[in-house]
């Protein structure tokens, strides 16, 4: 098991090193090639006044079909400001019908449509002016004096108001303002400039690229390639609304893990004599969390402060959060047996959930790192967000049975082996050892999540925050059930109650949490032998 763990573990840090070529930042830089998606989402951000978004079409390319059949509501970007991530009506309120072709009627939605007939930007929407944050065309020398002189010309003939319309102010409601797209042989650029003014602007926005073709035409595809590059801030911060507060945080908690490594260190020096070897391995894990901490929000300063981190930093941030996952499941599923506790060895039956876990476990983290590694618009992120979402869940299922087993194992040895008391304490142990995992698993994985959904955009936050100390809990009450304590009060039980202890209220109640059980340690050089015995 060690060899395939440590061979695994090695693929995953040369997968590392590959991927992090694309490490995420907020400068994105997408480059897509004969994609056909009807839906590509670049980007979600969370914007303070005088945030600011700057999109960089550099180059979009049509293929298989004719531009001349490539009317102006078939290709564009919609910009749509929502409450919470994953909750965007507008542009699920008709599955069946492009949004593209739809009148704009929520004040939270701009379409910015690719006119090719006439090389021009529509911009759509239905948003009262100063609601939604102005749109700025920027653009080339050339087209910067023709509008100059056009907008001379406008004064002259008193028309001024139109061409201020188009550069600088909000647009109006149900009204439609065009921008130069610009043509270099088969490829079409154009850039714009978004910008928040006003506290009532403020939110998360979420930006789409949208092809409507193959939803009307069902004979052929079209193929697009762009390369486009966005570049998203607020007023002193690279990162979303709800990531500003992410480094103090990320430090903070890694200072808490650090504290309860060292009391799990003390504890252990200071009972020497009861000390198991797996105590050790679960003296590693606060340390190795903190430092994973730690290198996550240096992470998040340099994201925060030039917009990309620093390569050498984000991959060690990544080389410990894999090492920190994958000791996590371990140190769960060895005292999930019931290893050192309960048993010395691993059964056969044991071993195998070990090869199971261990590289889900990995994959799981190799998962996580391509898609910080990728930009939310490639074609493989979806596909690696679903394989974390598939692999994490069956990681989740299966560090469970262990604790079945052992559950069922002491089940089975308090009716024959002589020592029900014992044993019974022990399945109390383990019982409510398997609902504090079942409890850590769903909180962490599904009521943290829906928290994020719920919260303003500026408290994203809070779901990092909950998550880590849902995980701080866990360990705390970990090390608590399973310290190595003469006198622990799970793993000890008395004489005096072993007489009116009867094995039905044991098994039956999982309130009860008094009991446990004493190991007394074997003398190599003494008559007496390693026993369970009562206090």
């Amino acid at each position: 098991m060690a060899s395939g763990s440590s061979g695994v573990l090695a693929g995953a840090f040369v997968l590392v090193a590959l991927y992090l070529g694309g490490a995420r930042s907020r400068l994105h830089h997408l480059v897509l090639k004969d994609d056909i998606r009807q839906k590509v989402h670049l980007n979600t951000f969370g914007f303070y006044k005088n945030g600011y978004m700057t999109v960089n079409m550099n180059s979009l390319m049509v293929n298989e079909v004719p531009i001349s059949d490539v009317d102006g509501t078939t290709l564009g970007f919609i910009l749509d400001k929502t409450n919470s991530n994953g909750f965007a009506s507008y542009l699920d309120d008709d599955l069946g019908f492009c949004v593209l072709k739809k009148t704009p009627n929520s004040d939270a939605v701009v379409l910015l449509l690719l006119d090719f007939d006439s090389n021009e930007v529509t911009v759509r929407t239905s948003a009262e002016p100063g609601l939604f944050p102005k749109i700025i065309p920027v653009l080339n020398e050339e087209v910067e004096v023709q509008e100059k002189k056009n907008i001379q010309e406008n004064r002259e003939e008193k028309t001024l108001h139109k061409d201020h319309a188009r550069r600088d102010a909000p647009v109006s409601p149900n009204t439609a303002f065009k921008y130069p797209l610009e043509q270099r042989g088969d490829s079409y650029s154009f850039q714009f400039h978004f910008k928040v003014t006003t506290d009532d602007q403020q939110g998360l926005y979420n930006f789409y690229f949208y092809n409507c073709y193959s939803k009307d035409v069902q004979t052929n595809l079209l193929k697009f390639s762009i390369d486009i590059v966005i570049e998203e801030k607020n007023p002193d911060s690279f990162l979303s609304a709800g990531e500003i507060p992410l480094p103090k945080l990320y430090i903070v908690m890694s200072m808490f893990f650090f504290l309860i490594g060292i009391l799990w260190v003390h504890v252990l020096r200071s009972r020497s004599a009861d000390v198991y070897k797996i105590h050790w391995l679960m003296a590693a894990l606060p340390f190795t969390k903190s430092l994973s901490l730690v290198f996550h929000a240096i992470d998040y300063y340099y994201i925060s402060n030039q917009g990309f981190p620093i390569e050498g930093w984000a991959v060690v941030y990544y080389i410990t959060h894999l090492l920190k996952g994958a000791l996590l499941f371990i140190t769960i599923a060895l005292i999930g047996t019931g290893w050192a506790f309960v048993k010395h060895i691993l059964s056969d039956k044991d071993k195998k959930i070990f090869m199971i876990v261990i590289p889900l476990q990995v994959l799981a983290n190799v998962a996580y790192i391509i898609i910080e590694s990728t930009e939310e618009g490639s074609s493989e992120y979806g596909l690696w967000m679903e394989i974390l979402f598939l692999v994490d869940l069956l990681c989740c299922g299966a560090i469970l049975f262990p604790v079945v087993w052992s559950i069922r194992h002491l089940q089975e040895a308090s009716a024959t082996d002589g020592k029900a008391a014992i044993n019974l304490a022990q399945l109390k142990l383990f019982r409510h050892y398997y609902v504090m995992i079942v409890c850590y698993i769903y909180f962490t994985r599904i009521i943290a999540i829906l928290i994020k959904i719920i919260v303003p955009f500026q408290w994203k936050w809070l779901y990092q925050l909950l998550d880590e100390l849902a995980t701080l809990t866990f360990f705390f009450l970990t090390g608590h059930k399973f310290r190595p304590a003469s006198y622990n009060p799970y793993l000890l039980l008395s004489v005096e109650d072993e007489e009116d202890l009867e094995m039905d209220d044991v098994v039956t109640t999982s309130t009860a949490m008094g009991e446990g059980v004493k190991k007394v340690k074997k003398i190599s050089n003494g008559p007496s032998e390693e026993r369970e015995s009562m206090a």
